[in-house]
């Protein structure tokens, strides 16, 4: 503890301490206010500037009161650092104040104009303080600034039209603290002594910690309403994707989705699906999210009335592209279909600018690649298939680009290799548990999920002959 002055008496000590108690205690409460509700900014874990603004500024003055405290000038031993710090002060405290009005929607051009020539002068201020000394020229120059920032900002809050209520009750605190304010800025000059701004300003402080409250709040009811109404989007998006591929002779396919976000834009639907035929359709619509989640459902509609060009993947998508022409906002889809016929013993591809098909066959893997233009751009696109014969123990892979492109800590992609090399060395595995190990296996390569992961792996058994 550091010693007192030897000098001063107990009396004296006790007299000092009362004059100060009301602002040593007024230091302790902004203090305290300040650690609150910085602390609920954390543990909420959301960068909130109102909550940020409104601690510094709490804070700082807080510990003005205590740095600039008489006890605290008599137990402290005088040093060119202490009074730096003590005078410094002063400039740092209007900052925060100033940065939670722009961030509260509280102040319009020419207030943020003036706020931010507030921030430079006050900020250059307390670094000529801190590096050169106190000075009282600092101290007048800080007087004049402060009050005239205080004025405008009465004249603001009076001339402004907005009569909401955080505006009201940030209106009626202001005026409290800048009445106040304001005498101990003339009463300084005028060689009168006042000290009654703190009082002011924990008038102020309610009115600002009273909207930070409110407003915090409302965003977090906005939040989970939001996300209430995500989590019915991905029940409705979910619910338009296809069952379990039925039972059939012929074909075993397994499907996996994984959106980054509660809804995406992955799409996958089988067109066709019995002992004879399957017609499989993978599609990604470009972005993320709600938009993208829309124009999903655009394409399972789009799709569904292009059921008649199931056996023919060219006419499907060219009829596709033209249902989703003008209607995705400038978004487009990449898409593919592959229809297998196991009478004919031949599968039928076309893509529209997707990821390659990857065939199975005798442990060797091949890529099948035929693309036209991607859907919802170009009118003119054009489409066409590729044919190929079926062999018992063929196993194709549908998949969208989030699959190749995860990416690990060196931001290296996952890749086709890796997907190739996969697809051989699960070879005696069944559909459901290759997709599972695909999925799993992106999942331990990226650091995190970047995009939507689709899988579709199909197994030609070819029992029905």
């Amino acid at each position: 503890m550091p010693a007192v002055d030897p000098q001063i008496t107990a009396s004296e000590l006790l007299r000092i301490f009362h004059r100060d108690e009301p602002y040593l205690f007024l230091g302790a409460a902004f203090t305290t206010v300040a650690i609150l509700a910085a602390a609920f900014s954390f543990l909420r874990r959301k960068v909130d500037s109102l909550s940020i603004y409104f601690a510094l500024f709490a804070f700082l003055y807080g510990q003005r009161l205590w740095i600039q405290a008489g006890l605290l000038g008599v137990l402290v031993p005088h040093s060119a650092l202490f009074e730096r710090l003590r005078s410094g002060f002063d400039f740092l405290v209007p900052i925060p104040a100033f940065l939670f009005f722009d961030a509260a929607g509280l102040l319009h051009r020419r207030g943020k104009i003036a706020g931010y020539v507030l921030g430079v002068v006050l900020g250059s201020l307390a670094i000529a303080t801190f590096a050169f000394g106190p000075s009282p020229s600092y101290h007048r120059i800080n007087n004049v600034v402060v009050i005239a920032a205080l004025l405008l900002l009465v004249m603001q809050s009076l001339w402004n039209r907005d009569r909401s209520r955080d505006f009201v009750v940030i209106r009626r605190g202001l005026i409290i603290f800048v009445a106040f304010a304001l005498w101990d800025n003339v009463a300084g000059p005028l060689g009168l002594t006042s000290k009654i701004e703190p009082f002011g300003f924990a008038a102020f402080l309610a009115a600002l910690g009273y909207v930070a409250a409110r407003r915090t709040m409302e965003r977090d009811q906005q939040l989970n309403a939001i996300q209430k109404e995500l989590e019915v989007a991905r029940r409705i998006q979910l619910s338009i994707l296809p069952a379990e591929f039925p039972r059939s002779e012929n074909f075993c396919v397994a499907a996996r989705y994984v959106p980054m976000t509660s809804v995406a834009g992955d799409f996958f639907d089988f067109i066709v699906a019995d002992d004879k035929q399957a017609g499989l359709l993978i599609a990604d619509v470009s972005g993320h999210g709600v938009p993208a989640a829309l124009i999903a459902s655009m394409v399972k509609l789009a799709a569904t009335s292009q059921r008649a060009q199931a056996a023919d993947p060219s006419s499907f998508l060219a009829g596709m592209n033209s249902a989703l022409l003008g209607n995705t906002q400038n978004q487009f889809v990449t898409a593919a279909y592959v229809h297998l016929d196991s009478e004919a013993r031949e599968l039928r591809y076309s893509a529209a600018g997707h990821p390659p098909m990857l065939l199975l066959r005798q442990g060797n893997v091949r890529e099948i690649e035929e693309n036209g233009l991607m859907l919802a751009a170009f009118d003119f696109a054009k489409y066409s298939n590729a044919a190929y014969g079926l062999e018992p123990g063929d196993r194709l892979l549908l998949y969208t680009d989030g699959i190749l492109e995860a990416t690990d800590a060196s931001g290296k992609f996952f890749g086709k290799d890796s997907l190739s090399n996969l697809l051989r060395q699960t070879s005696g595995l069944t559909p459901s548990e290759v997709a599972d190990r695909i999925i799993a296996s992106v999942g331990q390569w990226a650091v995190s999920q970047d995009d939507d992961l689709t899988v579709l792996v199909c197994d030609y058994v070819g029992t029905g002959e």
